[in-house]
């Protein structure tokens, strides 16, 4: 009977209770004692809270960082539907050490690209370098001038400028690009993705062309019987903007695709012997 009578209590809104007379004030109040006496004695549990209606995105982030957040994502599950469909994919190169890099022509007629690697280095490592220490990429891969994290959206997103280096042999020349980037983990699978995005306090470099990638995403996740060894998966899906041939672009960027491999190959084996001293 008194949970009935909690109830219909529970329904009154706040101007009716500054309506009511003095005794049924009273008789509210006594009824307010009771339920916290039976409640003290186990007798009536505290009732359930129902969840808040505003998601956390929209109670943590500023509504420019949630455009963010939510550009990131989806560039990644975009990236991850061109990399996981089987159909149009084309063998371009087969190395010795098992790499491999197919081709797919897109709608709009661009050229994606798709390494496949074996890598000495756990999804977390990898994580750990291609995510988190973006900003040291410079130091290992000389294909990068330098690569500054201008904003963190969480732990998860944030939004860089990358400016590459002018290297004897680089086809493409010199490029920057302002992107979005975007992690998640899910059981032991690690995946980056990202797309370009843009910043008006942020115009292109003078003496640069802004390309644009995206959606592109990397997946990393442990060999079956090796987990402190990764399969390494590259989505590369670029616009590389200027005046260029597309035949030079197509064989430029499977070249680029191996050469970071390479470097990060080197990044592994400097990181691995130095823990093996320690």
């Amino acid at each position: 009977m008194l949970r009935a009578v909690l109830k219909l209590c529970c329904g009154i809104t706040y101007p009716h209770l500054r309506s009511m007379t003095g005794l049924q004030r009273v008789a509210l109040a006594v009824f307010g004692l009771e339920i916290a006496h039976l409640q003290s004695r186990g007798q009536m549990p505290l009732p359930a809270l129902s969840p808040l209606k505003r998601t956390e995105t929209e109670l943590q982030f500023s509504s420019k960082d949630v455009f963010y957040l939510k550009q990131g994502e989806a560039a990644l599950n975009e990236a991850l539907k061109i990399v996981e469909s089987e159909d149009g994919w084309e063998l371009e190169t087969a190395e010795k050490n098992g790499d491999v890099i197919y081709s797919k022509v897109l709608t709009g007629n661009r050229k994606v690209f798709r390494l496949e690697a074996e890598l000495n280095a756990s999804p977390e490592e990898l994580h750990e370098i291609l995510f988190f220490r973006v900003e040291e990429m410079h130091e290992w891969n000389p294909s990068v001038r330098r690569i500054k994290v201008l904003k963190h959206v969480g732990r998860n997103t944030m939004v860089t400028h990358e400016v590459s280096s002018e290297m004897a042999g680089n086809l493409i020349g010199q490029r920057d690009f302002l992107s979005v980037r975007h992690s998640s983990k899910r059981e032991s699978r690690v995946y980056l993705g990202g797309a370009s995005t843009r910043l008006e306090s942020l115009p292109p470099l003078p003496g640069f062309v802004r390309a644009e990638d995206g959606p592109t995403c990397i997946i990393l996740h442990p060999l079956q019987d090796r987990p402190d060894r990764s399969r390494f998966i590259w989505l590369l899906n670029i616009d590389v903007k200027g005046w260029l041939p597309q035949s030079l672009v197509n064989k430029a960027l499977p070249r680029a695709q191996a050469d970071f491999t390479k470097h990060l190959r080197r990044r592994l084996a400097a990181q691995n012997s130095e823990n093996n001293r320690c």
